[in-house]
């Protein structure tokens, strides 16, 4: 059972009037839920993530709703409405691609009657015990998140310090943080990533266990985790919820073969290389342009991709081999932790395998390889290769050529080839080279 949750003695009130949230800001569809549910005579209240992002002036992708009515009862309220979740009982209120959730209030604890389920370690495994909103309120994660906008008086009540906490930028655990953490340890990332999102600053209390913690994720499910991935760095803010997980020793937990790879590059250059992209990742999103996961697992992992590739050569591998053995083993550990999906774990593959053959020149080989279906991410991958090496520059060079005119490119080489060599020896005229004769170029390029 979980350790009781202490309220305040005395919840605040904030009224309309000394507040910022506005119902013009709020979905129609959230405010049909949340009138039709107070004119049926049950307590609503907008919650969560929504009412703290209208208090920072931010606009809420999504709108949640607490109430006192059981999901049957809003399921009889609504014929646009289904019933989801066997961890948590919620109600769906479908209007058209937006859905409003409408979950009932939960109790923290359990007299017996209800239906919950933790496992010896703590976890929550099932939560469908119905209580009060103050029991609700202090079994949110977070202080910021335990607020709720009242449709009858338009009032945001704070049962947990919240108000203060979001006024003032802090993300603070409700109740003990060790043991909120070991319920959940993905709560673990949500703090991190909430921090990067709002720029808050997770308050010292909250942070503290999170290190000693860390091993922890690796006991959570490994498809729970590719999604909070997913979160932390396809939401706009991917480099500041790396720098997060650096600061509070939770990169490990999530990439553990990248951690070691860091760590053991002096250089930094690894690091630099991976900072730039993820930089690069949120201005794309900033711009409205699509980012793909196979991209962004391709960076994340890179590192522990050369690292395992260096060991692999240094033991004598033939170098074709060892990338592919390198890449094969770096997955396979990886989904271990996190469960990366073959359809972008074999695009990540073949963004690193395509590397190599950018040093290539032969006709054919530049011909059949801007011809891959996956050239163009493995060339963006070069260019931000050259954000950790500077050696990448000649190979940009002729490739950004061979997009525009494939013969031109070769041409230059060649050429470029022929000057070296003679300056090499000496520049002696008196033995001309033998010129190949030079093939038709291949129709359609």
């Amino acid at each position: 059972m979980t350790s009781p949750i202490f309220l305040p003695a005395e919840p605040l009130t904030i009224p309309r009037d000394q507040h910022a949230i506005s119902r013009k800001d709020i979905s129609p569809s959230a405010l049909r839920v949340l009138y039709r549910l107070h004119e049926a005579g049950y307590g609503v209240y907008l919650v969560g993530g929504a009412v703290r992002d209208l208090l920072l002036g931010e606009h809420p992708k999504d709108f949640d709703v607490a109430t006192d009515a059981t999901p049957e009862q809003v399921k009889h309220l609504f014929r646009n409405c289904r019933l989801i979740g066997r961890r948590f009982r919620l109600a769906h209120v479908v209007y058209g691609r937006e859905i409003i959730e409408v979950a009932t209030f939960r109790a923290n604890t359990d007299d017996g009657s209800g239906d919950r389920e933790t496992d010896e370690d703590g976890r929550v495994l099932r939560d469908n015990v119905y209580g009060t909103i103050e029991d609700d309120a202090v079994r949110r994660d977070f202080t910021a998140n335990a607020l709720y906008y009242a449709i009858a008086d338009f009032s945001v009540r704070d049962y947990t310090g919240g108000f203060e906490d979001v006024n003032n930028r802090t993300l603070k655990l409700i109740g003990d943080p060790e043991t909120r953490y070991r319920e959940d340890p993905v709560r673990m990332l949500r703090a991190v990533r909430l921090a990067a999102k709002l720029r808050f600053t997770i308050d010292p209390a909250s942070a503290e266990p999170i290190s000693r913690l860390a091993p922890l994720l690796q006991e959570a499910a490994a498809a729970r985790l590719f999604e909070e991935c997913l979160k932390l760095f396809l939401s706009g803010h991917a480099e500041a919820s790396f720098l997060g997980l650096e600061a509070h020793g939770l990169l490990a937990g999530l990439f553990p073969e990248t951690a070691r790879a860091l760590a053991s590059n002096r250089s930094g250059a690894l690091r630099r290389m991976l900072i730039e992209g993820l930089r690069a990742t949120d201005a794309r999103i900033a711009a409205d342009e699509p980012v793909s996961p196979a991209f962004l697992f391709a960076l994340l992992l890179w590192p522990a991709y050369c690292r395992t590739l260096a060991m692999l050569q240094a033991q004598g591998v033939e170098a074709a081999d060892a990338e592919r053995r390198a890449a094969d083993r770096v997955t396979l550990h990886q989904v271990d932790t996190v469960a990366l999906p073959r359809r972008f774990s074999l695009p990540m593959q073949e963004i690193w395998l395509l590397q190599s053959r950018f040093s290539l020149r032969q006709r054919k080989k530049v011909v059949r390889l801007l011809a891959h279906p996956r050239f163009r991410a493995a060339y963006d991958f070069l260019l931000l290769r050259q954000s950790a090496s500077d050696g990448h520059a000649a190979d940009i060079a002729f490739w950004s050529e061979a997009q525009l005119d494939p013969d031109h490119a070769l041409a230059v080489t060649a050429v470029r080839a022929e000057v070296d060599a003679e300056t090499e020896e000496g520049g002696d005229a008196r033995k001309p080279r033998r010129r190949r004769r030079r093939r038709p170029a291949a129709t359609g390029h």
